[in-house]
């Protein structure tokens, strides 16, 4: 009997597979056929201009959105129309375009809303130590109501709270809107460290040339579908992706 190849590529479920997907808003369809997957332990990256899909793309996959056409499942498992706690419950954590934490409460309590679907009481106070010391001007917030604060500082609470689901999926809808460049490295940093733990990460960004140098893999939408994907790499260096999202020539 001949020894087993331990060079043959392991065959991975992918932490989130979407295929055919369409879905939209009333009358109005905005998604039309789009397909992409994540796999455990990478970053990806879904770029386009504004109006392309991407934040209607990112409430389908964490359930806020019905899909009318095409599957989505999160490791394995079919997810299309099931409700939004299904989704944090099977590892998805969404942060929203806008950040939309609570302003009126304090950085401690919109972070345990993160936590709002655990019962581990004692590893929910754990996590809370750990984006404290992820995030240490949260740590120094934590009393002060979330909507006094800066927009990066805001960012930082939106990602922990999530974080704080204990998820395996990380869904991050336009990191960089609205920030200094000082700012977005200082969270692309954190976000390096969040999927050295293992938790994958799916960055939604207008920022082509920030998505892609975080990515290994990239995902163009417009209009609505998927035009091109590839790794990160590839991508950056495509004339047109540098002529059509950077205003950079060949």
């Amino acid at each position: 009997m001949s020894a087993p190849d331990l060079q043959a590529p392991q065959l991975q479920v992918p932490k989130l597979q979407v295929s055919g997907l369409q879905a939209g808003y009333g009358d109005v369809q905005v998604l039309w056929d789009i397909s992409l997957d994540v796999r455990p332990g990478e970053i990806v990256s879904m770029i386009g201009s504004n109006g392309a899909g991407k934040s209607t793309f990112m409430r389908c996959a964490s359930g806020l959105l019905p899909v009318r056409v095409g599957m989505i499942a999160v490791d394995g498992k079919p997810m299309a129309g099931a409700p939004p706690a299904s989704f944090v419950r099977a590892g998805v954590a969404h942060v929203p375009e806008g950040r939309r934490l609570f302003s009126a409460m304090s950085v401690r309590d919109n972070l345990l809303m993160g936590a709002y679907l655990r019962e581990d009481r004692a590893e929910i106070a754990a996590d809370l130590d750990r984006v404290f010391e992820m995030f240490p001007i949260l740590a120094e917030r934590r009393r002060q109501d979330a909507g006094t604060m800066s927009g990066g500082e805001q960012q930082m609470c939106a990602i922990a709270r999530g974080l704080m689901s204990k998820p395996s999926l990380l869904l991050i809808d336009e990191l960089s809107l609205g920030l200094a460049p000082r700012i977005v490295e200082q969270l692309s940093e954190r976000l390096v460290e969040i999927n050295k733990t293992g938790v994958a990460i799916l960055l939604v960004e207008q920022d082509v040339i920030a998505g892609l140098e975080l990515a290994n893999r990239g995902f163009i939408v417009d209009r609505g579908r998927v035009t091109l994907s590839g790794p990160a790499r590839e991508l950056a260096g495509n004339p047109a992706v540098r002529e059509a999202y950077m205003g950079l020539g060949a």
